[in-house]
This record gives C-alpha cells, structure tokens and sequence, in this order.
C-alpha cells in the first residue's frame, strides 16, 4: 500500500524544497541585480562603448609604452594622455569653428531670406522659377524659412547643454579607458570565467568582438572622416559656404550604409549649376563620386585587411539599429551585438555537428 505524500515530503525532496527554493531566490535576486545595473549604465553607454573601441585600438601602441614603462599605472595615463591629445583637442578646435560656421551660414540664410537675392537667381532659371511659385501658391517660403531660422536660435541653449554633456562623456570615455587599458588582463580573465564557453570557444569570441570593433573604427568611422574631410576640401576649394560644417554632416551621413555624402555634395551641385557655376558644379559632381564615392573600396583593404566585413545589409540593421536603440554607443555596440550573436550560432553549430550533442563537444574542446 502506497503512502500517501505529507507536506514535509514536499518541503524536503519536492518543488518548496529550502536548497531550490534557494536557488531560485538567488537567480531572481541576480537577474534584479543585473537590471538595476543596466539601468545605471544607460546614461553612460556611448562613453563606455567608445572607451572600449579605443582601448581595442590603441592596445598596440600602449603595449610598446608598457614595454618601455614597467608600472602599469603610469604607462596607461601616459596612452590615455596621448588618446586624449590626438581626440580632445581637435574635437575642441573643431567645435569652435563649427560653432562660428553654423552661427555665420544662419546669419547668411536668414539675410538671404530677407533681402529676395535668392529670387534673384531663380530669375535666371525659369523652369526652376515655375516650380517655386507652384510651390509658394501652397505654402508662404519666406514665413517657413523664418520660422526654422527662428527655432535654430530658440534651441541654441539646447545646443549648448548638449555640448556640456559631450563633454562629460569624451571625460568619462578617456575614465574609463584607463582603467580598460591597466587591468585589461584581470578583466579579460574575470570575463573568461564568467562566460558559459570552453577556453578555445572564448578564444575565438574575443577574438571576433576585437576584429569587429577594429573593422568598425576602420572601416566604418575612419572611412566616414576620410569621406567627409575629401567632401568639405571640394567645399573649401570651390568656396562654397560652412565647408567644415558640411563636412561634418557628410561624415555622419557616411556612417549610415545606403546613406552617404552624396545626400549633402548633390544639393550643393544643383545649387551651383542654379547659379550658373557649371564648372563648379560639374566638378563637384565629379569629385563626390569619383574620390569621395569611391574612397570606401580604396581605404577599407588598408584599414582592416583581412579583418571580418560583414554583409552590407546585415551593417545598415546593425547601425541604424544600434543607433535607434542606444544612440551614439550604437555605433559600435550594435556591430558588436551582431558579431556576438553570430559568433554563438557558430558555437552551437561546432558543437552539434555531426550529430554530436553539445556535451561532447565542450568536453573535447
């Protein structure tokens, strides 16, 4: 005759057990845990993203310092002090005098705007003058014009507290890079425990997340500069206004895959050959799409070489989602997540292949 289950049956072998009651308190207060940490790491997600991406690419040259300097503390401020030296103060050269263009092309918008010389220039264009009184029989051009011209200066404090927090970011990124960059070997040996993943298969996660940051910075942000720098010299040259602003636009743009710098120099080609500057405006076009075009195929084979360059498709999601979601950190978090997830689909596929099941495949690696 079977006995029936009392409840200290229950409390000692079955689901209240006190050991798995424990176990799943512990998971429930980790996962918390983790969460609470998230949330306090959002606010600073662009800065440590771009810490990380530094520290993968300035690796080389601070372990020659390292070589040199045999206490980690001063060698790594001495290769945060150089980052700094090569970022901060052109960023800071760079934002006065896009501060000065913007501040000197709304100037010019808003007198061009008010003096009808741009009315001017469609007199010269006839057709081009047909579809601007279709479009003013629809909307008033100068009322709208004024309007944005208004709400720029309205946002400028906007602007400048953006530009405070930039700041505070560029100060915790070079922070943390520091750190990265002295006790990067007990990070990395701290990570490899944590991780769920064979020494071999660890390995080769690192390695791929290294190549693709590498692959990023190269091949996405240094190619984007380059496109962009290439853009406002044909700006400069033909003196067109806010060559340095608009370079910069076109650089940003250049991040974007299907996006570019076409998006800026083809307007500005057209409103060139509306003025009449055909050979500027033949030249432009020839300039954006011969070097700044085709800089990309040129530059990313000398930049990262053999590193990993993954489908263009699957970089536009990864970018334009990354940014979507963590903003500028998505720059290089959203190729990482990707290079992440299809290095563990590779993982799961070694381990099951050949019909072996993963068990046995941790257990040879």
């Amino acid at each position: 005759m079977k006995r029936a289950v009392t409840d200290d049956d229950l409390c000692s072998d079955g689901w209240f057990s006190r050991g798995r009651l424990s176990v799943i308190a512990l998971l429930v207060a980790t996962v918390i845990s983790i969460y609470l940490c998230y949330l306090l790491t959002i606010p600073f997600l662009p800065s440590l993203a771009w810490a990380l991406a530094l520290a993968v690419i300035a690796l080389p040259a601070h372990r020659w310092i390292e070589a040199h300097i045999k206490r980690p503390s001063v060698a790594a401020g001495l290769s945060v002090m150089l980052a700094a030296l090569l970022i901060v103060v052109p960023a800071l050269l760079i934002g006065v005098k896009l501060t000065q263009e913007a501040t000197t092309g709304i100037e010019s918008i808003q007198q061009r705007t008010e003096d009808g010389r741009w009315r001017k220039v469609l007199e010269q264009n006839p057709r081009i003058a047909q579809a601007v009184t279709w479009i003013e029989e629809r909307t008033n051009i100068e009322e709208e014009a004024g309007k944005a011209v208004s709400s720029i200066f309205s946002g400028a404090g906007a602007i400048l507290q953006g530009s405070l927090w930039i700041g505070m970011q560029l100060l915790i990124t070079l922070f943390v890079l520091y750190f990265l960059l002295r006790d990067r070997r007990e990070a990395l040996r701290s990570l490899r425990e944590l991780l769920p993943l064979s020494d071999r298969e660890s390995d080769a996660m690192l390695r791929r997340i290294s190549d693709t940051i590498r692959a990023t910075v190269f091949g996405t942000v240094v190619v984007a500069i380059a496109q962009g720098a290439l853009g406002g010299l044909m700006f400069w040259l033909l003196g067109l206004p806010g060559a340095l602003l608009w370079g910069v636009v076109m650089a940003i743009l250049a991040l974007v895959p299907v996006l570019g710098a076409f998006v800026v120099w083809v307007p500005a080609a057209l409103f060139l050959a509306i003025e009449g500057s055909w050979g500027k405006a033949l030249l432009l076009t020839g300039w954006g799409t011969i070097v700044v075009g085709l800089i990309d195929n040129l530059l990313y084979p000398i930049l990262v070489g053999n590193k990993l360059r993954m489908h263009t498709a699957a970089v536009f999601f990864a970018i334009v989602g990354g940014l979507a979601v963590f903003g500028a950190a998505g720059v290089i978090l959203g190729p990482v997540i990707l290079a992440v997830t299809l290095g563990l689909v590779d993982v799961w596929k070694s381990r099951t292949r050949a019909g072996h099941v993963a068990e046995e495949a941790v257990a040879n690696a």
